[in-house]
């Protein structure tokens, strides 16, 4: 027996442009800057500068008459009238006509395997042996080590390189690639790493300690069974600090030593604030971004082809591909607009939302913000605001700040004021740091403290914020 059944569904389909005008939401100032770029070298409709307008525009009127039928004819009128072409600027000009234009070099980056492979031409090696060394180094990952066995990478030699060897001569390039500077790096394991960094040390008493501890005692140090190290090696409690010391200098992770040497980590700020007589000013940083405006030889096309008395076939195929180009002009120009009317509208009602704080820069006066608060406040959708704060910064004269970074729930104190769970967490932090090494607070025990001090937070959040700001569990803390 068929069951007929009506259901009512409603739905939402954003339009190409729409989509389009998203990503250009949440696009950084860099990036911005090559979509703008990129946007000028693929339409020649658009163009850098001032426009400057001809007088004849003014004197078009709206008497022209289509006399041919064609469905794919437009209106050429719509393309020849001041209103339709906006002299649109598209940064905002919060600076003097006196200063200089300013750019932002960016610099190229060099990815750390390059640089590893640099240092290969120091190692002693034949054609096939730097072959071999160039593809081990292509097998390390970001933090400097190698997570495959030794008879995957000879399979993938063999498969992708046609490079055939044993298991022995692959271990003697590997030892030379692990010679490489930062130590450690090429490690299978942490334990070789650390093992690998002290190996390079100048030979001293904590050094030597250290050595014993990583090769013979790993997994007693790994899980900070002092006592046991202590009965395993016969040795008093300073020289075992010692030999601690020495461990705490070395690096787990020595690829991150090359990439913090080549990451471009220069922020250029979204936006500006400036503090003038107690009062937030706040400005787009547009300083790089020139302005725009509809090519004037294709506006001169579409007038001459208004003039024009005959129509052929190739005429009305230039004019679809002119019409294309405006039209796609012009509405990156309108996005542009939308763009910085959302931007401005957004940080001003985080700014105005944030008084308190970017006027003393004291961090404990962070009101609780989320998303919806902001998009009430300016009434757009949540998901613009979370593009907006997601990949934007703000220079503030307490350093430079990603608008996320002011987003935070909020909890009740005993009062049953509202707080920020970013004063909860500078609180943690403070507890954490001041703590003693040799017993490490657990987590049921900052939650006790944190009640005392009148807030209500649980061990499950507790253990949340803990992992958040960087601090593993008490266990693990826990110093000689």
């Amino acid at each position: 027996m068929l069951k007929q059944q009506l259901q009512l569904k409603l739905s939402q389909k954003l339009s190409p442009q729409q989509i389009q005008l998203m990503k250009l939401m949440q696009l950084s100032t860099l990036d911005f800057e090559q979509r703008l770029q990129y946007e000028i070298e693929q339409n020649p409709a658009l163009e850098k500068g001032k426009e400057i307008k001809d007088q004849d525009d003014n004197t078009l009127n709206n008497e022209f008459e289509e006399d041919f039928s064609d469905s794919e004819d437009v209106n050429i009128d719509n393309y020849l009238t001041d209103d339709e072409v906006p002299n649109y600027k598209l940064n905002s000009k919060n600076y003097t006509n006196e200063e200089d234009e300013k750019t932002i070099p960016i610099s190229g980056e060099i990815g750390f395997h390059q640089l590893l492979k640099n240092q290969i031409s120091s190692l002693i090696l034949n054609k096939k042996e730097t072959l071999i060394a160039e593809f081990i180094i292509g097998s390390i990952d970001d933090s400097g080590y190698i997570r495959r066995s030794k008879q995957d990478l000879i399979d993938d030699l063999a498969f992708t390189q046609n490079i055939f060897i044993e298991e022995k001569e692959l271990s003697n390039i590997l030892k030379k690639v692990q010679s490489l500077d930062p130590p450690g790096i090429g490690s299978n394991s942490l334990k070789e790493c650390l093992s690998i960094q002290l190996s390079r040390k100048p030979a001293s008493i904590p050094q030597i300690m250290a050595s014993k501890i990583i090769n013979e005692g790993f997994d007693l140090f790994s899980k900070k069974h002092f006592d046991k190290l202590k009965e395993k090696f016969d040795v008093n409690e300073d020289l075992l600090k010692d030999g601690l010391r020495e461990i705490e200098k070395l690096n787990p992770k020595p690829g991150g030593a090359l990439s913090g040497i080549i990451q471009n980590n220069h922020i250029v700020p979204d936006f500006i604030l400036k503090i003038e007589n107690d009062s937030l000013l706040v400005s787009i940083n547009n300083r790089n971004a020139p302005e725009l405006h509809i090519s004037n030889s294709y506006m001169d096309m579409m007038k001459g082809y208004k003039e024009s008395k005959t129509k052929n076939k190739s005429q009305k195929q230039a004019i679809q591909f002119i019409k294309q180009k405006l039209d796609s002009a012009q509405w990156f120009i309108d996005a542009i607009k939308q763009r910085h009317q959302t931007l401005l509208k957004t940080i001003n009602a985080i700014v105005d939302f944030q008084k308190d704080f970017l006027l003393s820069g004291d961090e404990n006066l962070i009101k609780p913000m989320i998303l919806k608060d902001i998009a009430e406040k300016i009434d757009m959708d949540i998901s613009t605001i979370s593009r907006v704060a997601n990949s934007k910064y703000l220079e503030t004269p307490y350093g430079t700040k990603l608008l996320k970074s002011f987003f935070s729930e909020s909890l009740k104190n005993n009062l049953g004021e509202e707080v920020s769970t970013l004063e909860i967490k500078n609180i943690l932090k403070e507890l954490i740091d001041n703590e003693d090494k040799k017993h490490p607070l657990p987590d049921i025990v900052l939650s006790n403290t944190l009640k005392e001090k009148g807030y209500k937070v649980a061990r499950r959040t507790i253990a949340k914020y803990r992992e958040q700001l960087g601090f593993s569990v008490a266990r693990l803390r826990k110093k000689l």
